[in-house]
């Protein structure tokens, strides 16, 4: 059974991440399948736009911690959304925790709703968010950074425009895109094409300078001790040794 599910509506791919056993956890299957179904979209000519979206109550969880991805493989991803020459729009109206704001910085325009909750949690697990500093730290305001990746404290959908993670928030987040995705439509595919170079100039570059530095960093985290005593408490719902 796929992890993800597509459709499409007048040059729009809509691609929704499916895996609600886990919370739509990034699992090296589902990444696989996410960066597989948006490589083929970035050819497609009938293609436009990519909205990027989930079903369930939780956009993103973050890392599967039972069947992580390589590091390597997420960065593919992330960059994949980067670079790829059509606008991926993330749609989200749940949670968003770890990894999943990796997700949602690499996207071009971001859309939240009401149900929204983000939060960076890899302080509490003995982990840092390595990766996903390569979209995130660019694009996000940095006094905010030092905050949220430093207490894991959880904020919602006016708070992430605030601080630049996401492009709007809404009660309704279907509606708020329409205005959106009219104008991509009206666009033309070399004028998209173009203009997110323009836009992602910053994000790439960021990959391109840090990617290898911070895929060992993600890895020697996630072997160290630390990161062992905070995944096992994770999983047996109590506190870590280090917690006050």
């Amino acid at each position: 059974m796929k992890l993800v599910r597509t459709g499409r509506e007048r040059g729009i791919a809509t691609v929704r991440m499916d895996s609600q056993t886990n919370r739509n956890a990034l699992s090296a299957r589902l990444v696989a399948e996410l960066r597989e179904t948006l490589a083929r979209y970035g050819e497609d000519d009938t293609v436009r736009a990519v909205v990027l979206t989930h079903t369930g109550n939780t956009f993103c969880a973050g890392a599967d911690l039972g069947a992580p991805p390589d590091p390597e493989a997420f960065v593919a991803l992330m960059r994949e959304i980067v670079t790829l020459p059509k606008p991926v729009v993330a749609r989200v109206d749940g949670h968003v925790r770890a990894g999943g704001l990796g997700l949602l910085a690499a996207c071009d325009i971001s859309a939240a709703g009401p149900a929204s909750t983000f939060a960076l949690t890899e302080s509490r697990l003995g982990l840092a968010p390595a990766v996903i500093s390569l979209p995130l730290l660019p694009r996000t305001d940095p006094r905010a950074a030092a905050r949220y990746y430093l207490t894991g404290e959880r904020f919602d959908a006016t708070e992430a425009v605030r601080i630049s993670l996401i492009t709007l928030a809404a009660d309704d987040v279907d509606k708020a895109l329409v205005p959106v995705l009219d104008g991509l439509r009206r666009a033309s595919p070399q004028g998209l094409a173009a203009s997110k170079e323009l836009v992602t100039a910053t994000v790439r570059e960021s990959f391109d300078q840090h990617a290898e530095d911070l895929i060992a960093r993600s890895a020697a985290l996630f072997a160290s001790a630390e990161a062992r005593e905070g995944m096992t408490a994770f999983h047996e719902r109590r506190d870590p040794a280090w917690v006050l």
